[in-house]
């Protein structure tokens, strides 16, 4: 929510701003990288030309490419106590839909790559697109 200009920051107001200069400052640079660097500055010029300084359209792409990688970042360190047993297919917390390897898929060869149903267990929830004061 953050990343992407969504967060419902309750906190105090100054760091809120603070957080939210750092940001722009940190797209405005990979605006920039995106926009000049490579065969689709052109195109990706044409695709933010609307995101004004705050960058939102940037953000929502940068996440949807790097949220996966954010998750293993975050649940890198923490062990199996960390994770509760969510739902399991005969109620007994041993079925396949566990959630198991610090919520992530196995490295087995098209387990949640891209592979038709598979799709959804790259990041355990998609719960990053629901709006913040429904979850």
């Amino acid at each position: 929510d953050i990343v992407r200009g969504r967060d419902l920051y309750l906190g105090d107001k100054g760091e809120k701003k603070k957080l939210e200069e750092k940001l722009k400052k940190y797209f405005k640079q990979i605006h920039k990288d995106v926009t000049t660097n490579g065969k689709n500055g052109k195109t990706l010029k044409d695709r933010y030309k609307k995101d004004g300084d705050n960058y939102f359209q940037l953000r929502e792409d940068w996440w949807t490419a790097n949220r996966a990688t954010i998750w293993e970042a975050i649940t890198c360190k923490a062990d199996g106590s960390y994770f509760h047993a969510t739902c399991s297919d005969g109620g007994d917390s041993q079925g396949p839909s566990v959630a198991q390897n610090q919520c992530r898929c196995s490295d087995k060869p098209n387990a949640g790559k891209g592979s038709g149903n598979g799709d959804v267990n790259i990041v355990p929830t998609y719960f990053d697109y629901v709006p913040q004061y429904l979850r």
